[in-house]
Order: structure tokens, then C-alpha cells, then sequence
């Protein structure tokens, strides 16, 4: 069926997500995850560097502000999104264990065994969860 369309998807551009308190998520993204940040752009909007992307396309997450006299995002338990899940090594996932720890951001782990897979899941400022995902190596 693939191949009647002429087009495959190669990778994820762009995760988006509202923000009620941009200056936060600016942090937690940029401080705490340690996503690079390409720009902030006017009306509210800044985007962070994930990984190269595809074909030129850098993969990137987008903050935008809501709109000052507009309803609150729903975010958490309460929004359409289930989460956000960033790949990295394996060693570089310890690290990040590691880093929660010292400072204090809560965090759980979760082991997907079917596929090889080890998540760890903490939340943003708004309550929309975000996991740091790797592929358990050969022999772990």
C-alpha cells in the first residue's frame, strides 16, 4: 500500500504544545531536559532543537503561549495528550536518572520488555508527561 502513495514518513518534525506558563516550560525544556533553544519568535512562540530530523528538517518542540483572554490548555489527565517520549542512549539515560535525582525532579521507570525498551517518566510544569526513552543494549 506503501508504495501506491509515493511517500513514506521518515521521522517527527515537530512536537507543539499550549502553554499556560511560557516561562516555565521555557526552563523545564531548556534547563531540566536540556533541549537547545533555536529561537524565540514573536506572538509567544519558541522552539528548541530535539535531534537532526529528516531530509534538512531539524526535529524540533514548539512552546506557544496561550492566548491571554482565551481558556487554559488542558494539560495532564485532561488533555488529548498522553505524552512525550525523547529517545537517547542507554548510558546517556543513567545519566539522566542521575540528574533527576540531584535535582529533586520526580521521575518513574518503566521497563517495556516486549520491545527492549526502558522509559523514564517525569512531568513538565503543566503536567503533560515527557519520557526519556532508550533501546536497552546487547547484553543489559
Amino acid at each position: 500500500m506503501g508504495d501506491e502513495r509515493g511517500f513514506r514518513v521518515r521521522a517527527l518534525g515537530e512536537i507543539a504544545i499550549r502553554c499556560r506558563d511560557l516561562a516555565a516550560m521555557e526552563r523545564f525544556y531548556g534547563e531540566v531536559i536540556g533541549l537547545e533553544l533555536l529561537s524565540r519568535r514573536p506572538g509567544g512562540i519558541t522552539f528548541f532543537r530535539i535531534a537532526e530530523g529528516h531530509a534538512g528538517h531539524t526535529a524540533v518542540l514548539a512552546l506557544f503561549a496561550a492566548a491571554a483572554d482565551g481558556p487554559a490548555p488542558a494539560t495532564g489527565g485532561g488533555s488529548s495528550l498522553h505524552h512525550i517520549a525523547l529517545s537517547l542512549g542507554w548510558q546517556e539515560q543513567e545519566a539522566a536518572i542521575a540528574w533527576y535525582a540531584r535535582i529533586g525532579q520526580p521521575c518513574r521507570i518503566e521497563h517495556f520488555d516486549w520491545i527492549g525498551w526502558r522509559g523514564v517518566f517525569t512531568e513538565d510544569p503543566e503536567g503533560n508527561t515527557v519520557e526519556l526513552v532508550a533501546a536497552r543494549p546487547e547484553g543489559a
